[in-house]
């Protein structure tokens, strides 16, 4: 895009020269970024929004042995919101050992498009057991039509499903909830419009990321202040996060600085 670019290409441009993902993202979060800074004025503020304020966001406990789990479910214990990740045979008891590690945290479970049609139903029920609050993409994309024709005891959330406002019509009926990241959306600009667009669905919002560092989470950071369920724990995931990252403290994650980005 480098030529476009340097012929004065817009961020409004960038919506149709560009396919949604993650090079699109980074794209458009610098034009973000170059507004705000030319103007003076903060990204929210450009976008309409209210000031942003911290978080209470998830922290993701890998998949493992049950025992494995447990032992990190109960080093993370304090921790308000625990994102479990299952995905392989024996999820019924990693679920139920976290759970017995980590009582008093609220727990949300990324199962990866790992479970199928004949499992469904169990590893749903054993989730309920433990209280589990939002299960995340069960089944493969493109082969979820399942979630359809069963009773869903916990609200399920698309993730690899959902891309960009076009994927949304699909995943009525199935899905309760749906996870926005900016790289699947591509960008800040596409993933505000898809805030409205599955509110209007009546879809929950979840604010997602991929494991990156705070310049990733910092515009992700406004769409979280509309989301029911926060995952941007992508930093703490990272041997080191770069200048300026964002403040964590605990479960809670604090808006970006201008230094950063917006």
């Amino acid at each position: 895009m480098r030529a476009q670019l340097a012929q004065g290409f817009t961020r409004t441009a960038l919506q149709t020269a560009m396919k949604p993902g993650a090079a699109r993202n980074a794209l458009d979060c610098a034009f973000w970024d170059l507004e705000a800074k030319s103007s003076g004025r903060a990204v929210h503020e450009l976008a309409g929004l209210p000031a942003p304020r911290a978080l209470t966001t998830a922290f993701t406990i890998s998949l493992g042995s049950p025992d494995a789990m447990a032992k990190a479910a109960a080093a993370s214990a304090n921790r308000a919101l625990l994102k479990i990740k299952l995905g392989a045979d024996s999820d019924p008891a990693r679920i139920a050992a976290v759970r017995a590690a980590a009582p008093y945290s609220t727990l949300i479970v990324d199962a990866n498009e790992g479970w199928n049609e004949e499992n469904l139903a169990a590893n749903l029920a054993a989730c309920a057991e433990a209280k589990v609050v939002l299960v995340e993409q069960p089944l493969p994309e493109g082969k979820d039509g399942a979630l359809a024709h069963i009773k869903r005891p916990i609200p399920v959330c698309a993730d690899e499903s959902v891309h960009d406002r076009g994927s949304l019509s699909g995943l009525v009926g199935k899905y309760d909830a749906v996870n926005i990241k900016l790289d699947k959306a591509g960008g800040l600009t596409e993933a505000l419009a898809m805030v409205a667009d599955a509110g209007q669905a009546g879809f929950t919002i979840m604010a997602g990321c991929m494991v990156a560092t705070s310049l990733a989470m910092a515009p992700a950071m406004l769409v979280a202040q509309i989301a029911s369920f926060v995952d941007l724990d992508g930093p703490l995931l990272l041997a080191k996060d770069r200048a300026h990252g964002l403040r964590y403290e605990g479960s809670l994650v604090y808006p970006a600085l201008p230094a950063l980005w917006g």
